[in-house]
């Protein structure tokens, strides 16, 4: 790719970023001491502690405890607590404390991960730095104020509100397009303001941004003198023990008097090289890499003489060096009183490293590890709340609290864990996943035996004498608003009855299972009220309704259509057969077996639709051009069709009906490789069945796929999209994707993730995708969105080889979408909500019902929690930290010590709130919504205490004062006057898309 192409986009970046005057005097450059460690990737946490990360810690602490000057930043959770649980001596503890008092120890971000920015949902990312930033703040009392997201694949405008509103005073990142950060460093744009949300006021969303330049988080390992690395003289992390001996590979050579003087002019002419890129003289470079500093005596005995040489001779090279954290760089950088350009909302994704390599792949990668991340955040988001609805007033039962908690925490700490960024993006080498998997699911498992404790705490029935007839299941909804939908359970008789908690008959339908064959599938109907429960009981109707006075769900009607082979043309006359609810007409060809068109019955306009798989079929052998990986994105061609034949059949019932469509690779085979299990609710929308009326679910079900084969659902319409794809990042805020010609790679550089949701539109209609896992979505035609849903590769780059990332995937993946279709305005108001109802779906809890067992009329919690349908309760948590919400009451505890534990403090409700639109988008939910918190949380009990906090609630925000940056006017959009607060009432405003936090005290 010539660099001519750039010439247009150069100059009207020079016009945005004027070269400023440098200042009189040397380059001053801020050597910043840092270790990247991946929380997994290719070893598991536990090998990478014994390998190298205790090593870490303890060699640190020693060398910065020796002298003064020295300075370290640490920026993973994970790693540090469990070298603080389990390795750290009381002497090492207590030189800690006395490090971060002094600021020569800093940890930056703070959260337990460096958590990924594509494919990451906003309240798991929010979950994993509350959790990283509570314990620094209950163990230190420190609170993290600049990020360092260097290694996440692409930068999401999520990021920027979220740290300003977590109190950040700047952000650093690193990958970003090559091309573009090419061109911002020529253009000396690599620092600016962003300002991450069209909506929220400036304050509340802008943060000073540096972005690295083309040497990233790593110091520059070629030194023209040697053919060691250089930089790095503690070498290279071996696993899965430091050597005895204490000599690791590629150790850089010793800084001697032969060779400082050679040393010192390839650090100055580096630091030069850099100094051009920026607007200051102040120049961050960073030392360090992936897993460095595991003998940090050996890497300050080295610099130290190095940097001293430099120093002396400051004159002469025209540069001094200082060991720095990053609070003096950024310090520095602010006092330099700089007026700074602004950058608008839109993100930097998607992210490609070179003109072949585009980093689109790790969107879909590993799909199901991706699922069960999902599932596990839904599933604590679940049981938070239900604890704390527990709890409060007053607790019914024997639970143990302190149990409750432990379960809570366990998930917790995985579901963090999984939002590494080379964890949910699917980039870990198979051991690797599985140990996440692994947490993810025994967290999981406590958090469901602490659900049952709580919502089927009816007399158990013991004995061998009983047999079962039945099940009771137990329905809580998690969010805060009434929902009408329908579950499914699997049962194993097909002639059921359905009762409530007041032994009245409930509507429901019974029909053949789709996962097992001898099973069968019960849909019930339910409405429940916000964080409330709703309890059935599932009876086997023996002989029937005859007789006994039960209501038998009635059984669907089941109709199969003949195999279709792919390439059969309709004949004229269709035979088109519809599916209707009150909301929608789909329309299917009986002559192919495919959707023909969706009617939306509000607007009386139909959109001709129709949904197939395609296959990306990628190259695996290097020596015959780029490869698809973990990673990367690069198909040889156009997506293929996969299959030859489709079946269909059609179950009817009164609730709802199933179209369950089968794709065949050949006319021939028994086995189906793709299917689509779409669903149409018979449910009128003025009846509280809004969203489930004007949603259309489908379950997709995609695998095995043959070797080096990346498989997408492709919807095509005839709408007038004009290739422009709209996709959320991280389920916060829409970025509009208009489709670009690139030269090189356009299929791969044209693919942007959807963690939650996707539309296309034209003057008429909006079709709406929602997810309930990421994806990688694209638009490739005029009217056309394709997802990705599964990839399988294998390559033989010796790189991918050594680590075992070739994602060798031969599972089988369950996805889910829910489409939605109409007006725009409609689909505006529509999408962030059910959004978050296909997110957060009601959690059933099974137990066996005998025929001894009466029925239990339980009614949990007579007054619902709910709230305006713009805000969405994004939190309701009793979190158990041991600190005092007071600042100088905490400092004062931590200074006086602890003789004994103190206790997890049960009392403290963390709460909080999220406003679903932008400003301006609807012309009723786009308001601002003021809430009475007494009124809403009444069934809790009685509030005695509202206080506001920061996102991840250590500090109170009436205190928080972050930096201020100097910027040209005329960039800031959104409200303008930061919202009223009332920090100690209980009526609060929220305007839109703000995020607030508040510990709720309740009356004991």
């Amino acid at each position: 790719m010539g660099p001519l192409r750039w010439l247009p986009l150069l100059g009207q970046l020079l016009l945005l970023w004027p070269p400023a005057a440098r200042p009189a005097g040397p380059i001053r450059a801020f050597v910043v001491p840092h270790s990247h460690m991946d929380v997994g990737w290719v070893y598991t946490v536990q090998e990478s502690m014994r390998a190298y990360a205790a090593n870490v810690y303890t060699t640190v602490v020693a060398e910065l405890v020796r002298e003064e000057q020295r300075r370290f930043i640490a920026v993973e959770q994970e790693f540090f607590r469990l070298w603080w649980d389990g390795v750290a001596s009381e002497q090492q503890k207590q030189q800690v404390h006395q490090l971060l008092d002094e600021g020569r120890l800093e940890f930056v971000l703070g959260g337990q991960v460096m958590h990924d920015e594509a494919v990451t949902h906003l309240d798991d990312q929010i979950l994993q730095l509350t959790e990283g930033h509570g314990f620094l703040y209950e163990t230190f009392g420190i609170r993290p104020r600049f990020s360092w997201h260097v290694d996440p694949f692409g930068a999401s405008a999520t990021t920027p509100t979220l740290f300003a509103l977590a109190g950040f005073n700047a952000h650093l990142i690193s990958r970003i397009d090559y091309n573009l950060k090419d061109v911002m460093q020529e253009a000396q744009g690599l620092q600016f303001v962003w300002h991450g949300s069209p909506s929220l006021s400036a304050e509340q969303q802008e943060i000073f941004t540096h972005v690295m330049d083309h040497y990233s988080y790593c110091t520059p390992s070629h030194i023209p003198f040697s053919n060691r690395s250089g930089f790095y003289w503690n070498g290279v992390a071996v696993f899965p023990e430091p050597p005895p001996d204490g000599v690791y590979p590629n150790m850089s050579e010793p800084v001697t008097g032969a060779n400082i003087q050679l040393y010192a002019e390839a650090l100055v002419t580096n630091v030069k090289q850099r100094a051009a890129w920026f607007r200051t003289p102040h120049v961050l470079w960073p030392w360090g890499c992936d897993k460095q500093f595991f003998n940090a005596s050996v890497q300050f005995d080295n610099m130290d003489p190095l940097m001293e040489y430099i120093n002396n001779r400051t004159a002469q090279f025209g540069i001094s060096v200082q060991y720095a954290t990053l609070n003096d760089y950024f310090q520095a950088l602010h006092d330099s009183n700089v007026t700074w350009d602004i950058r608008d909302h839109r993100d930097f994704l998607p992210y490609s490293s070179e003109p072949r390599q585009a980093w689109t792949g790790f969107y879909t990668s590993r799909s199901t590890l991706k699922g069960l991340a999902r599932q596990a955040s839904a599933l604590l988001y679940a049981g938070e709340s239900m604890f704390t609805r527990y709890m409060w007033p007053d607790p019914r039962g024997t639970l143990d609290p302190t149990w409750a908690l432990q379960q809570l925490q366990q998930l917790r700490w995985a579901v963090s864990e999984v939002q590494h960024h080379d964890a949910i993006t699917g980039t870990e080498s198979p051991k690797v996943k599985n140990m996440y998997s692994e947490h993810l699911r025994m967290g999981m498992l406590g958090v469901r035996k602490l659900m049952a404790s709580i919502a089927l705490d009816g007399p158990r029935v013991s004995g061998t004498d009983t047999r079962s007839v039945g099940y009771s299941a137990s329905v809580y909804n998690p969010l805060a608003w009434k929902i009408t939908t329908i579950i499914t359970l699997t049962v194993a008789f097909p002639s059921v009855s359905v009762t409530d908690e007041f032994g009245h008959p409930v509507s429901a339908q019974i029909q053949n299972s789709t996962k097992d064959p001898s099973a069968y599938d019960l849909l019930i109907l339910t409405t429940i009220p916000g964080l409330s429960y709703r309890h059935y009981q599932v009876r086997h109707a023996r002989g029937g309704q005859a007789g006994t006075g039960e209501l038998v769900a009635p059984r669907a009607n089941t109709l199969k259509f003949s195999l279709k082979p792919r390439k059969q043309t309709s004949q004229e006359g269709k035979l088109l057969v519809p599916v209707t609810n009150d909301c929608y007409t789909l329309l299917f060809n009986q002559d192919t077996n495919m959707l023909y068109s969706i009617q939306d019955r509000q607007s009386n306009h139909t959109v001709h639709m129709t949904q197939e798989f395609l296959e990306y079929h990628a190259n695996g052998d290097v020596k015959q051009g780029p490869i698809s990986d973990n990673y990367l994105f690069a198909p040889n061609d156009t997506a293929e069709p996969s299959w030859e034949a489709v079946g269909m059949e059609m179950v009817a019932g009164a609730l709802a009906t199933d179209i369950r469509q089968y794709f065949y690779r050949s006319i021939t085979d028994q086995d189906y490789i793709y299917s689509i299990h779409t669903r149409l609710a018979h449910v009128h929308p003025s009846l509280g069945g809004e969203l489930l009326c004007q949603r259309i679910e489908q379950q997709y079900r995609v695998g095995p796929l043959d070797l080096n084969r990346e498989a997408i659902l492709r919807t095509s319409s005839d709408l007038n999209s004009q290739q422009v794809l709209y996709s959320d990042n991280n389920g916060y805020q829409m970025q509009r994707r208009p489709y670009k010609a690139f030269k090189s790679n356009p299929i791969p550089r044209n693919y942007y993730p959807m963690v939650q949701s996707a539309f296309i539109e034209d003057d008429k209609s909006r079709l709406v995708l929602l997810a309930e896992r990421a994806h990688g979505v694209s638009s490739q035609g005029n009217g056309q969105v394709e997802v990705m849903l599964h990839r399988r590769l294998w390559n033989n780059l010796a790189w991918n080889l050594k680590y075992n990332l070739t994602l060798n995937d031969s599972s089988v993946v369950h996805s889910v979408l829910w489409l939605l279709l109409g007006p725009k305005p409609t689909m505006t108001a529509l999408r962030p909500r059910s959004g978050v109802a296909l997110q957060h779906r009601p959690m059933v809890l099974l137990k066996e019902l005998s025929d001894e067992e009466t029925p239990v009329h339980r009614p949990h919690n007579s007054w619902p929690v709910t709230l305006p349908p713009n805000l969405h309760l994004q939190v309701l948590s009793i979190p158990g930290w041991k600190y005092s919400w007071r600042h100088a009451q905490h400092l004062k505890n931590l200074q006086r010590g602890h003789p004994e534990k103190p206790q997890a403090d049960l009392q403290r409700v963390l709460l909080r709130l999220h406003h679903l639109y932008e400003a301006g988008e609807d012309p009723v939910l786009s308001r601002p919504v003021t809430v009475d918190l007494k009124v809403v949380l009444r069934g809790l009990g009685s509030i005695v205490a509202v206080e506001e906090r920061s996102l991840t609630g250590t500090w109170d925000v009436r205190k928080l004062k972050r930096w201020h940056w100097s910027t040209k006017t005329g960039h800031r959009k959104g409200h303008h006057n930061s919202p009223p607060r009332s920090p100690r009432g209980s009526v609060i405003t929220v305007y839109p898309k703000e995020i607030r936090t508040f510990f709720i005290h309740f009356q004991q």
